[in-house]
């Protein structure tokens, strides 16, 4: 399927409608949308996340990616890579407590990318990414 990207739209769980909302809005900056007294929707860079008061999430576990324990599951962005740079940027200023760390996966080979991981108030982990080249994006590795 070779098209424009469209909008997802995903939901998740929370524990803490306020704390989320706290961190969506101030620490990320998302725009919220509707709402009510159990759930919010979220502008995550285009995309609509809705946060569900419900049963704190689970954790599957990690799967080894590039050296890195990649918590499964996981949600977030693919952003431009000035834009991710200056998230990365403010989140290290603010001291953020980061899953993994800013850095570039996959340095010198196909599919090279930024990334960092961190968690929300209610321990859903997100990943945040950019490619130099966004060709790479879906890009195969060689054999």
């Amino acid at each position: 399927m070779n098209r424009e990207p469209t909008p997802f739209h995903l939901a998740f769980p929370v524990s803490d409608l306020e704390a989320t909302r706290k961190f969506y809005r101030d620490k990320l900056g998302c725009r919220i949308g509707r709402e009510s007294e159990r759930w919010i929707d979220f502008d995550l860079y285009g995309h609509q996340i809705t946060a569900h008061l419900s049963a704190a999430p689970g954790d599957a576990g990690a799967n080894p990616v590039d050296g890195d324990a990649v918590p499964v599951p996981h949600f977030g962005a693919i952003l431009p890579w000035e834009e991710w740079q200056a998230l990365a940027a403010r989140l290290e200023a603010e001291e953020t407590e980061f899953i993994i760390a800013p850095r570039i996966r996959f340095q010198g080979r196909t599919g090279e990318q930024a990334t960092m991981f961190l968690r929300d108030p209610s321990g859903n982990a997100l990943e945040f990414k950019a490619f130099r080249d966004q060709s790479q994006i879906f890009a195969r590795a060689r054999d």
